[in-house]
């Protein structure tokens, strides 16, 4: 038995109930790309995407449904944690700038100085203090809306695996300020001209006991795929393949679930997220999609009746939305087993994704969650 766990990183299909709360009513990130582009998923469609989206009569050749977010919080890992059968009841600490008893002790632990300690995008930050930092030798620190504590770096100037090791220093003191993760986001090129590398890396804190442990205890192995181990901090995960795009991604999982033959395959696609949700580039994340949706049509006759397909998402991001931080959203859920095409309705939560792998893997019921199967 083997499930491929696809999670299409910020794809929200409208906002939450509670989406107020966090300053994003009106948010829908699924349905304004449709009404502002020419998106044309048919693969998608042809599972369900249709009547997530509330079209009667669309065609399902899945089942479908709707995952309502009940844990606080609007990120990645707030987003896996709960897929992965976590409820978090406190959100992630989020700063506009770090307090000085942290920089201090990681910059004291660590032998460096910092430049920066402000809320910016990463492409920005570099542009702005990639000069700088070239001549100074001063690693950048800065933040966003997310609970994330980023440090760029060039490579000439800092190698990656001293980035590497600065960002593990980190990792250990943001534990204390209850920040989500750390970033490593090393860059390359000259001033005027600085682009971000496909070797960063995320320092998350680490998880309570999830499916995905449960799932290793038992024997069975769990496969990473993109930023997924990053994000649990490796805890649960037999093996992992960070990957450069979504493009990458895709042909990872191609090779990754050809050679499986039992187990879990849990993936992320963070294009959507980090080039065209948070640059507000809708026609870039509609391009997105359509490259995803050509792929599955071409990957579906690779899943067979028996295997367990999710399609998912961790939070939303509407790349027509005010601002450029995540939006608090109902994610899509389509699940392929055994030519089952059933309404899986408005789901109270993520965690029913943990719940349907362990009754699918047979190893008990999960305390929090619904299955999705019968």
């Amino acid at each position: 038995m083997r499930c491929l766990l696809i999670v299409l990183d910020s794809v929200g299909v409208g906002h939450a109930p509670d989406a107020a709360d966090y300053g994003d009513a009106g948010a829908d990130t699924l349905g304004h790309l449709f009404a502002t582009t020419s998106l044309h998923l048919p693969a998608l469609w042809s599972l369900g995407l249709g009547r997530i989206m509330g079209v009667d009569g669309a065609p399902s050749a899945a089942s479908w449904g709707r995952m309502r977010p009940r844990s606080a919080g609007k990120d990645s890992t707030t987003g896996h944690w709960e897929i992965a059968g976590v409820e978090l009841a406190q959100p992630f600490a989020v700063f506009e700038h770090f307090p000085p008893e942290l920089v201090q002790a990681i910059e004291a632990e660590a032998g460096i100085r910092f430049i920066g300690n402000l809320p910016a995008s990463g492409t920005q930050i570099i542009a702005e203090l990639g000069g700088e930092h070239c001549r100074t030798g001063r690693p950048i620190l800065y933040t966003s809306a997310d609970s994330v504590l980023q440090i760029a770096a060039h490579e000439s100037v800092v190698p990656v695996e001293r980035l590497m090791e600065i960002c593990t220093i980190a990792r250990r003191h943001a534990d204390r300020w209850r920040i989500g993760r750390v970033i490593a986001r090393p860059f390359t090129g000259q001033e005027g001209d600085f682009h971000r590398t496909p070797r960063r890396h995320d320092f998350a804190m680490q998880p309570p006991p999830t499916i995905l442990d449960a799932l290793d205890r038992a024997g069975l192995p769990v496969k990473a795929v993109g930023k997924t181990a990053d994000l649990f901090a490796g805890r649960g995960i037999t093996t992992s393949w960070p990957t450069a795009s979504n493009a990458d991604g895709m042909r990872r999982i191609e090779a990754v679930w050809k050679a499986t033959r039992e187990g879990l395959v849990f993936a992320n696609l963070v294009d959507f997220d980090t080039e065209y949700g948070h640059r507000r580039d809708a026609q870039g994340y509609a391009r997105a999609l359509e490259e995803f949706d050509r792929w599955l049509a071409r990957f579906l006759p690779a899943c067979t009746g028996q295997d367990l397909l999710i399609i998912t998402a961790d939070h939303g991001n509407d790349p027509t939305f005010r601002g450029t931080d995540h939006t608090r959203e109902e994610v899509p859920l389509i699940l392929r087993h055994a030519e089952r095409q059933s309404p899986l309705g408005t789901r109270e939560g993520f965690v029913d994704v943990a719940a349907t792998l362990a009754g699918y893997f047979g190893i008990g019921s999960w305390p929090v969650g619904r299955s999705l199967l019968p």
